[in-house]
């Protein structure tokens, strides 16, 4: 019989390297093999950055507090309060009048000296710095820097607003009855402008330093 000879000429033919897999044939192995191959990605192909969100996150949330009390306030809330909500307090100097030089018995607003005022009725000791006298100078030198700083408060409180602040040491009044506050305009005291001039020294220095 031809009959081995013929299964061997078909085991030739049979014999490959390429085959079908008996799992092609169930129905997993079918739906796997409809499925397109995913693209191989070269190793060297660099990846996608990533955006690190926690920096960007770390800056936008303040930023949005910031901006919310800023532009949305609180309706019942006052500018104090709004100011210090949002981490700083902008100065805002609220008081204002002329003042001229105090003469006679009646004084309502105007400049007693270099370191003292009346404002709407009320006598001021401004605390902080003290100037040459012009009710009882000890010398001619001090009767005519005591006119100067005199001159040179008036015209200061009379360039604009100002604040007047409750005193530092905590007294409120001194031994003559006389209300003892800080003047000040943009938060910097006038009477330290009046001692870098040389027109007043800060308080408890050296005495009478005029004459």
């Amino acid at each position: 019989m031809e009959l081995p000879a013929t299964l061997a000429r078909m085991g030739k033919v049979i014999r490959s390297n390429r085959w079908t897999k008996a799992s092609a044939y169930s129905a997993r192995g079918r739906r796997q093999a409809r499925q397109p191959r995913r693209p191989r990605v070269p190793k060297n192909m660099p990846a996608k950055r990533s955006v690190r969100w926690f920096p960007i996150a770390l800056v936008a949330l303040p930023l949005a507090a910031f901006s919310a009390v800023l532009f949305f306030p609180a309706t019942d809330s006052s500018p104090a309060e709004a100011e210090a909500a949002i981490g700083f307090a902008q100065v805002i100097d609220r008081e204002e009048a002329y003042f001229p030089i105090c003469s006679g018995p009646q004084r309502v607003t105007c400049v007693v000296d270099g370191d003292t005022i009346w404002y709407r009725g009320e006598k001021i000791r401004l605390v902080g710095f003290d100037t040459p006298e012009v009710s009882n100078p000890g010398c001619a030198n001090e009767a005519r820097l005591g006119a100067l700083a005199t001159e040179r408060l008036q015209d200061l409180l009379n360039e604009g607003a100002f604040s007047l602040e409750a005193n530092p040491e905590g007294r409120e009044h001194d031994r003559y009855g006389r209300a003892l506050l800080v003047v000040s305009r943009g938060g910097a005291n006038l009477g330290d402008m009046l001692v870098g001039e040389g027109l007043a020294e800060r308080r408890g220095g050296r005495g009478n330093v005029w004459c």
